[in-house]
Order: C-alpha cells, then structure tokens, then sequence
C-alpha cells in the first residue's frame, strides 16, 4: 500500500464528514484511512461510523492527546507513506496523486510537503499560506529554516505532509507531552537532516473558522507542553547552524510575548528569551521588548477589553 492516512478525531461532529470525505474522494486510489477517536463526547465516533468505506478504519482509544493519538494511528497502519489530516481540515482531490508524483520526483527527501489554503471567512482573509519561497518556484527542495524563516509561513503544516514511514519511526513519531507545536518539533529535527522536497500549490485546506477554545493557538500552554521549551536538544546545532538559528529566535521572539507579559511564566519566558541573539532581531523587535512591562500589560488589557466590546457589538446586530 501506498499511503496511510491518519485523522486524529477529539469533538469534531461537525467538521469531520468533510475531512473523510476530502479523503475518501481523491483521485489517488491506493491509501488506507484511520481515524483515531480520541475519546470525543460529542458523537464525533458516531458520525464516522454513518460513512461506509473499505478503506476507511475507526480506532477508539481514551482521551490522550493529539499526539498519540496519530502515533497509535501510525502503528495500526501499514503504508510506506504517512499523510496527517486533522478533523476539521480537507484535502483537495488531487492531494494525493500530486504527492505521489513529488516522491517520485524527489526520492532523497525525507518530507514532502505542499502549500496550502488558510480558510479564515469570519474574518474574510482567506488566502494562500504565505510560504517563503519565490514566486516562481514550482516544486524541488527547499531549505525549510530559510523558508520558515522568510515570511513565517509554515512550509510544513501537518494537513499539507507525507512521511516515509521508515524516517517517522526513526524519529520517535510525535512528542506525547507537547499540546502546542508537536508537529514543529517532529519536522525541524526531520529537516535538519534530511532534505525537504516541497510543491507550491494549495492542495489542503487548513479551517482557522472553529473556535479559539478548539485550537491549541491562541492560549497559553505551560512550558512543559511548548516546543520553544522543548528543544533543548537542538542547543548544539543552534550554535553552528545559522538558519536554523534565525528561524528558532524569530519564533521566540514572535511566540513568547504573552508568555513575556504573563505574571505566571514572566520568568521563565525571560530565561529562554535571553537565548536569543537581539543583534539579529529587526529594531521594532528590540522597542517592543524594552518598552516597560507595566505599559506592556495595561496595552494587552485594554486590547483585550476592546476586542470584547467588538465581538458583543458584532453579536448584537447579527
């Protein structure tokens, strides 16, 4: 078999027929579905169980996290390659085909990855991820750190990649403890040995319209559950490896501002952003930094406060 598929599956009812669905559609026949239901309360397990497809497979396991709950996934399965999909993102119907022919294409890889479309219509701004490459470029490898790096756009977005099954085991699968940023740390530690091939054309779909309350983004997790906090073992290559370097201090800088402003993790949040190189970071960075945390804190409330007052006032005349 060519392609496992895995959907990890925590209260999506609504979303998730779609995502199947995108699956069970694309052009490229020769793949296995396994959705793993990770203990959902809402029925999601229920509406899977409506679809009826050989290929498709549901496995029930207790609530434990996305991350095991795709690494379960993977050891059900039987392919040579592995696809990621959450629950409430789809694929386009060439998704598969196309990735079938990168592979071929670019064999010494080690992921494979495609762009994809950010689905945001509440806030009208859908659009094409921004990643840093040229606009010219059509398909080959990437430096994957230069082109995180360029416009921080994912190049690799877990809805958009393909795993040899041999290098994901190699790797460990995807860190258990992490809830923000498991499959950062799966990719860079991939990246940084061995080639990225990539093709520049949406063919995913990544759904930003759900809840804040229903993604990892947007909320603070403790250090022991972040990947800035979690690649300590990455501490040598940061000193020898430039791109590598630049890419991990922008999302410090860019991540841990709430961490920076929060009385809970302030301290730790200074600790890791000394670890930057503040000679390298744009001088809009520095100001936002070494303005006083006091104005800081009072900014971030009364932002806050207004975008509450908005959201009532949009909810009064919808």
């Amino acid at each position: 078999m060519r392609f496992s598929v895995i959907i990890p599956l925590y209260n999506k009812a609504p979303y998730v027929r779609k995502a199947i669905k995108s699956v069970l559609g694309q052009t490229f026949y020769d793949f296995e579905l396994i959705v793993v239901d990770d203990g959902s309360t809402d029925g999601s397990a229920s509406v899977v169980e409506t679809i009826k497809d050989d290929r498709l497979r549901l496995i029930r396991q207790e609530n434990t996290g996305v991350s095991l709950a795709r690494n379960n996934g993977v050891a059900t399965s039987s392919a040579l390659f592995l696809c990621f999909l959450d629950a409430d993102d789809w694929w386009e119907p060439t998704f598969l085909e196309e990735m079938d022919r990168l592979i071929k294409e670019y064999p010494k890889a080690g992921i494979y990855g495609t762009n994809y479309t950010i689905i945001n219509e509440t806030k009208r701004k859908t659009r094409e991820a921004p990643i840093g490459v040229p606009d010219d470029f059509d398909r080959g490898y990437i430096n994957y750190c230069q082109a995180y790096s360029k416009n921080m756009g994912m190049p690799l977005w877990t809805g958009a990649v393909c795993v040899p099954r041999n290098i994901f085991i190699e790797m460990g699968g995807f860190p258990a403890r992490i809830s923000l940023g498991e499959d950062f740390i799966l990719w860079i530690h991939i990246a940084l040995k061995y080639k990225v091939a990539f093709l520049n054309k949406p063919l995913s779909n990544y759904n930003q319209d759900i809840s804040l309350s229903e993604r990892a983004v947007g909320r603070l997790h403790a250090p022991d559950h972040h990947m800035l906090w979690n690649l300590r073992d990455l501490e040598q290559v940061e000193k020898i490896n430039a791109d590598y370097k630049q890419l991990i201090d922008k999302l410090r800088v860019t991540g841990l501002m709430p961490y920076y402003l929060s009385k809970q993790y302030h301290e730790v949040a200074v600790s890791e952003l000394s670890k930057v190189d503040w000679s390298k970071q744009p001088k809009s960075v520095k100001r936002k930094y070494h303005k006083p945390l006091l104005f800081l804190r009072t900014k971030q409330r009364l932002l806050k406060r207004g975008s509450r007052i908005k959201t009532g006032i949009k909810r009064v005349f919808e």
